[in-house]
C-alpha cells in the first residue's frame, strides 16, 4: 500500500516541474517582450554608434570620401603629439578644475541659505534656477556684452573705481576663468535645487538629537548631520557637474570660436570633424573624450561612495 501511494505521489509529482519549467519560460519570453523596446533604442542610440565611432578611429576616414584606410592608433598617436589637443585637453581640465568645486560649493551654499528662508523661499528657488531653463547660447551672448571691453557694464563698473579696462573675452590668461564662472552661473542653480532636495529628506530628529549632544552652532550641527546626510546627493552633484564641465562647448563656440588659445575638447573634436572634415581624428579624439569622462566619473564614484552614508 505505501509503494503503490509512493509510485502515485511520485506519478503525481512528475508533471509539476515540467509545468514550472513552461511557466519560465512563458515568463522569460514576456520579460524578454517587454524588455525588447529599451534593449533595442539603447543597442541604436548608444551601441552601435559607439562601435561605428570606434571603426571611424582606425582609419584616415574623411567625410564625403569615397575611399578609406586602415591606419590602426596613428589616430590616437597624432591626438597626443598635435599641439592643439593637447592645449585643449589642459584648458578643459583647468575649467573643470574651477567649475567643479565652485559649483558645488556654492550650490550647496546657496539651498542652505534657500533653505532657511520661509517667505521668500519659492522666489529664491526661481531666481537661482532660471539660468538652468535659459539656453546657454543666448546667455552666452548676454556675457559677452557684460563683459565687453569698451561698452560692457562690468567693465563700466572697474573704469569706475579707477582701474583698467580688462580684456575678459581676449586676454590668453583670463579666458578659461572667464568662460568658468559663466559655467558657475549655469550649473549653480540646478545643484542648488538637488541639494535642497536632499536638505529637505533629512529627518528633523537628527538635529534634535545632535543639539541635546552638544552641538549648539550651526556649524557644529552642519559637520555631525547635514554634510553626512547629503553624502549621497553630493556624490551625485560632483559626477554630474564633473560631466558638465569636461562638456563645455557653448561658451567657446559663441564667445571666443577657439580664437586666442580657448580651445576646449569638445570644440576641438568640433573643429576637426565639421570644420576640417578629418571624421577618423575627431572619432579618435571622440573615443578619448568619452574614456576620460568615463574614468572620471567611475574615479569619483568610488572614491566617494566609500565616505557615503546611505
Amino acid at each position: 500500500m505505501s509503494v503503490t501511494s509512493l509510485g502515485l505521489e511520485s506519478g503525481e509529482a512528475a508533471p509539476l516541474p515540467r509545468h514550472r519549467s513552461r511557466m519560465e519560460r512563458r515568463m522569460m519570453t514576456r520579460g524578454l517582450m517587454f524588455a525588447a523596446p529599451a534593449s533595442l533604442l539603447l543597442l541604436g542610440i548608444y551601441i552601435l554608434p559607439v562601435i561605428i565611432l570606434a571603426g571611424f578611429s582606425v582609419t584616415d576616414y574623411q567625410l564625403g570620401a569615397l575611399s578609406f584606410r586602415f591606419i590602426g592608433l596613428d589616430n590616437f598617436a597624432q591626438a597626443f603629439s598635435d599641439p592643439v589637443f593637447m592645449r585643449a585637453l589642459w584648458n578643459t581640465v583647468l575649467y573643470a578644475a574651477l567649475v567643479i568645486p565652485f559649483g558645488v560649493g556654492l550650490g550647496l551654499g546657496a539651498a542652505l541659505l534657500v533653505n532657511a528662508r520661509k517667505r521668500s523661499r519659492s522666489f529664491w528657488e526661481v531666481a537661482y534656477f532660471l539660468p538652468v531653463t535659459a539656453t546657454l547660447v543666448a546667455m552666452a551672448t548676454v556675457w559677452q556684452f557684460l563683459l565687453h571691453p569698451s561698452i560692457g557694464p562690468v567693465n563700466a563698473a572697474i573704469k569706475w573705481l579707477g582701474f583698467e579696462p580688462v580684456s575678459f573675452l581676449s586676454d590668453p590668461a583670463l579666458l578659461i576663468p572667464s568662460m568658468a564662472i559663466i559655467g558657475i552661473w549655469q550649473v549653480l542653480g540646478f545643484n542648488m535645487v538637488l541639494f535642497l532636495a536632499g536638505l529637505t529628506a533629512i529627518p528633523q530628529d537628527l538635529y534634535e538629537a545632535a543639539r541635546l549632544d552638544g552641538a549648539r552652532s550651526p556649524m557644529d550641527r552642519f559637520l555631525t548631520v547635514t554634510w553626512p546626510m547629503l553624502g549621497p546627493t553630493t556624490l551625485f552633484v560632483v559626477v554630474t557637474t564633473s560631466i558638465s564641465a569636461f562638456k563645455v562647448f557653448e561658451t567657446v563656440a559663441v564667445l571666443t570660436k577657439g580664437r586666442f588659445g580657448s580651445e576646449t575638447l569638445l570644440f576641438a573634436l568640433y573643429l576637426e570633424g565639421f570644420e576640417y572634415s578629418n571624421t577618423g581624428y575627431a572619432a579618435a579624439l571622440t573615443l578619448i573624450f568619452l574614456a576620460i569622462v568615463l574614468v572620471l566619473s567611475i574615479g569619483q564614484t568610488v572614491h566617494m561612495d566609500r565616505k557615503v552614508h546611505y
